[in-house]
């Protein structure tokens, strides 16, 4: 029996985390075989001890809208062998972008939200910020393209062989 597990993160920056429901959703139909394939480093909506070092596939969800969110993805990107993007803000930068496109006068109308909470001129998709790997896209992410790419990394990663 193979004890190797895929080691994975899970993030999410700012987005409505709509992927991140579908995702524990789908722990209901698959906690029994993927206990056995793979092994939460980090995923705060599940644990409160996480580990941010030796990922082998990170996966990320949201836009990145403040310093401190590129800070951090850079360095979810150092310690990750993969980096996936989840759903549309984190894919596309939309729809938690749509702030890029507003007119003067209502950019100067929420300027005072961006300075308190330190945000960003712009709001980035992820892949403007870091190399990615692969992409799920969708709002919230497409459950059978996400079970595909997890699929295509416990191989890779020698965790199990596909499946036929």
């Amino acid at each position: 029996m193979n004890t190797k597990k895929l080691k994975i993160g899970w993030f999410s920056f700012s987005c409505c985390e709509d992927s991140t429901i579908m995702f524990t959703e789908l722990l209901n139909d698959h906690f029994d075989e993927w206990a056995k394939l793979v092994e939460f480093k980090h995923i705060r909506v599940l644990k409160s001890r996480n580990v941010l070092e030796d990922i082998d596939v990170a996966f990320i969800e949201g836009a990145i809208t403040s310093e401190s969110e590129e800070k951090e993805v850079k360095k979810i990107r150092a310690v990750s062998k993969r980096v996936v993007t989840i759903g549309s803000c984190a894919t596309t930068g939309l729809p938690s972008g749509q702030r890029n496109q507003f007119d003067a006068d209502t950019q100067a109308s929420i300027q005072f939200l961006l300075d308190r909470f330190a945000q960003s001129e712009k709001v980035r998709s992820v892949p403007e910020v870091i190399q990615v790997d692969d992409k799920v896209p969708g709002c919230p992410m497409n459950e059978q393209k996400f079970l595909s790419v997890l699929n295509k990394y416990l191989e890779e990663f020698g965790v199990c062989t596909p499946k036929t």
